[in-house]
């Protein structure tokens, strides 16, 4: 009477052990990026969004007007951003011109230009429209520098980064963090972005190819990538727990030889 009941209990042991490692490996469909949704040999992909990034107040600009005028352009720079090479934050900051709380920005011989909602482009021809009237066959440069990309939940490194070129997209972004961890929720990531009211989320599926054409694939200045676990992250393994399978059939091997 007691063979069939062992061999019941066993069987149960078995199914439910199977099921609780099936149900708690992270698969690896889930771990792998830009999978194509069609059976196709799709390799190249259009993204043909435009960065509109308007600035808003907070934000450092690096101006310099450029002239074969070496006197002319020491008068236009007025001292600021016309020095050498700029290679610490300090003196990226120091050499760039602060958006105010009124969206205005206060450059040498300019004044007071009002900048707030206005692409970095608009900047540079609003300045270059203005200085042709002194001064012909020059150049104006302007960037927006040292801003700021927040990235947080399962990644390797989260944290607050520091950008220092013109477009990032989110794949460059996540390198910088040290990609996603195993427990990441890959095809629901979350992107916080101000807008001219406060801000919005949205989610992108970071598991499809179609990622690649998204209005999303590039990071705007102060977005903050939200990284969610997937479910039942706690009960989760990274890897096929080999050790504790092993230890659970010889534990109920053993107490079923104690059992006898």
């Amino acid at each position: 009477m007691r063979s069939p009941y062992k061999l019941i209990v066993k069987a149960l042991f078995l199914f439910a052990l199977a099921l609780v490692v099936l149900s708690s490996c992270v698969p690896m469909k889930k771990q792998i990026y830009l999978q194509t949704q069609e059976d196709t040999t799709k390799t190249e992909y259009i993204n043909n969004k435009t960065l509109d990034y308007k600035l808003q107040s907070g934000n450092n600009l690096y101006v310099k007007v450029i002239s074969v005028d070496q006197e002319a352009t020491s008068f236009f720079n007025a001292g600021y951003g016309s020095s050498g090479n700029i290679y610490y934050d300090a003196s990226i900051y120091l050499n760039s011109y602060l958006v105010n709380d009124s969206g205005f920005v206060e450059l040498p011989f300019f004044g007071e230009l009002y900048v707030k909602g206005l692409t970095v482009q608009d900047v540079k021809e609003k300045v270059q429209d203005s200085i042709q009237k002194y001064l012909k066959r020059t150049m104006v440069l302007v960037k927006l520098v040292n801003y700021n990309i927040s990235i947080v939940g399962e990644v390797q490194r989260p944290g607050q980064y520091k950008i220092y070129q013109d477009k990032i997209n989110i794949f460059e972004v996540l390198s910088m963090a040290g990609d996603m961890t195993t427990y990441a929720k890959r095809d629901e990531v979350l992107i916080v972005r101000h807008t001219g009211k406060g801000s919005k989320t949205y989610k992108v599926d970071l598991l499809s190819d179609s990622m690649l054409e998204s209005e999303f694939y590039y990071i705007m200045p102060d977005d903050i990538i939200y990284v969610q676990p997937i479910k039942g992250k706690n009960f989760a393994f990274s890897a096929f727990p080999y050790t504790l399978v092993i230890s659970s059939i010889s534990l109920f091997l053993a107490i079923l030889a104690i059992s006898k």
